[in-house]
């Protein structure tokens, strides 16, 4: 779907991959923190850093989202295509907006 550089696109893939890997095992040490009875506010500074990092992910795939499908429908030639990522983009905003 888009014109972007098959070599990019599999980088950016990899990169993103790598650090939701990273944040799946923050998620797997916040486990072993309750398991072990750790200190509350601790538990609470971890996950304040895996919500950091899953905001930092989430910026970049939106970015992505951006330099490519959006500007490629809206580009397009066809009305009702540009008219229905508009109605993504605004779902996306509103409904990740917490």
């Amino acid at each position: 779907m888009s014109d972007e550089p098959a070599e990019w696109r599999d980088h950016s893939r990899a990169r993103t991959l790598t650090r939701l890997r990273r944040i799946e095992g923050q998620v797997r040490g916040l486990q072993r923190m309750v398991e072990e009875d750790r200190y509350c506010a601790d538990v609470m500074t971890q996950i304040a850093s895996v919500h950091a990092a899953l905001r930092s992910v989430g910026r970049e795939l939106m970015r992505q989202h951006l330099e490519h499908c959006v500007t490629e429908a809206i580009r397009s030639d066809d009305p009702a295509v540009t008219d229905r990522m508009y109605d993504e983009l605004m779902e996306l905003m509103y409904r990740n907006r917490g």
